[in-house]
């Protein structure tokens, strides 16, 4: 079998501990922090008040403008803190809603409804009303992204999985295949497209054998080459469907919609059960951690309770441990363990701290030769600690998917990413926040 692929990449130590453990239900926080900015655009505007009472399921936070989304409580509970909260993970300080739990779930749940007799309409009004965002990491509102400015003919679902330690998703497709084949004919539905694919890395082979044998063709099932980062959405574009996603475009300007495997099983959950975002799962791995494992966790969870409920705390005798939001190649580190789960927390990943001195420039060309958008990443890094951004943009610097090959393969551990992505708010900013 022929295994589809993109040019550049790198191949890290996988490190998938967790591969064949079960997803388990974490107990019930005590306290949840709730960000209004729990998805790419406009944060929500709170709608509940210090004092109030609110049950699971209910909207505290209203979307605003045309790219939010609703922020709903993960606990039944009472409001005790709104306030601006610093967050390293948004680069600013925003508004969040602190609930204390004060009993089991009392569910209010969205109205049910028959997806096979439901409108387009009726259905991407649930899936914004459910407060889904893309749970691949990106957190695009899922009800903005199924309504393309373009026509599709193609829908891509994302179970590629590429980042070492991480194995959520491939959890859920083991264990709820039936439950995100019903997601997939919801999208299916709204965008109107007969083409769906699933791309899945190679390394889970028995995922691959799993869903071509229960979906029987009805989803096209394409084992993709184990390579980073092969779940990056113009990588998985050109691996499956061979087309390239030009320059500043979208995948909708060649036809196509990405969607995360597990933002199909939320689509479900929304549409056919009534329930809203308000959970996700979750890895929780690496050497750092005295237990392993995937979890289903409450947004807003913290990340400390969530080390020592679930991971029995950190391993004794590390100097020094680094919490990642996510993997390794993309995670961002956790300022302060009272940071709160997000909607697009795939995984929290504590490693041993290992020191990266950085060197000049060798001008060895590895990062050239990884760089799955074909960009200059030394040049790029040169130009943007030189405050030269126009000369960056012009060369590709909004192209940059920051997945972290330049850095991850570099001899001279030049931190390429880290001066990249500042230079990118740098520009945006001074233009005005045009892309």
């Amino acid at each position: 079998m022929k295994l589809l692929t993109f040019k550049g990449g790198v191949h890290p130590p996988e490190k998938k501990y967790t591969e064949h453990e079960e997803i388990r239900k974490a107990p019930l926080p005590e306290k949840v922090v709730v960000f209004m900015a729990q998805h790419a655009g406009t944060p929500a505007k709170p709608i509940v008040e210090v004092g109030q009472e609110v049950k699971t399921g209910q909207v505290i936070g209203e979307p605003q403008g045309a790219i939010s989304a609703y922020v709903h409580s993960p606990v039944t509970g009472k409001v005790v803190s709104i306030a601006k909260v610093n967050s390293n993970v948004h680069g600013m300080a925003v508004d969040a809603v602190t609930i204390e739990r004060t009993s089991d779930d009392d569910w209010e749940l969205l109205p049910k409804l028959d997806y096979r007799s439901a409108t387009k309409e009726e259905l991407l009004d649930n899936i914004k009303k459910a407060g889904i965002v893309g749970l691949g990491g990106a957190m695009f509102p899922t009800h903005v992204k199924l309504n393309p400015p373009k026509p599709v003919d193609t829908l891509i679902i994302n179970g590629a999985e590429c980042e070492p330690y991480l194995t959520i998703d491939h959890r859920v497709m083991l264990e709820m295949s039936d439950e995100i084949l019903i997601g997939i004919e919801i999208a299916k539905k709204i965008l109107g497209v007969k083409e769906v694919y699933i791309g899945i890395e190679n390394n889970k082979k028995d995922a691959i054998e799993l869903l071509e044998k229960k979906w029987n063709g009805n989803v096209k099932v394409a084992a993709l080459k184990t390579k980073y980062p092969q779940g990056a959405e113009k990588q998985l574009i050109k691996a499956i469907t061979g087309r390239e996603v030009p320059s500043g475009g979208l995948p909708s300007d060649v036809g196509v919609v990405v969607q995360n495997v597990s933002t199909m099983l939320a689509i479900k959950e929304a549409v056919v059960d009534g329930k809203p975002l308000i959970e996700r799962g979750l890895t929780l791995t690496g050497e750092g951690v005295k237990e392993k494992g995937n979890w289903w966790v409450r947004i807003g969870t913290p990340i400390s309770w969530i080390i020592e409920k679930l991971g029995n705390g950190f391993v004794e005798g590390l100097q020094e441990v680094k919490v990642l939001m996510g993997g390794p190649m993309m995670g961002i580190p956790a300022s302060s363990l009272d940071t709160p789960i997000l909607k697009g927390n795939n995984g929290l990943t504590i490693i041993t701290e290992q020191k990266r001195e950085s060197t000049n420039c060798i001008r060895c060309s590895y990062c050239v030769h990884v760089c799955p958008m074909n960009l200059q990443p030394y040049l790029l890094d040169l130009l943007s600690r030189k405050k030269k951004y126009d000369e960056a943009a012009a060369i590709g610097l909004l192209d940059c998917i920051e997945c972290g090959s330049c850095t991850y393969i570099c001899p001279a551990n030049v931190e390429h990413v880290k001066s990249i992505k500042l230079a990118k708010k740098v520009y945006r900013t001074l233009r005005g926040g045009k892309k």
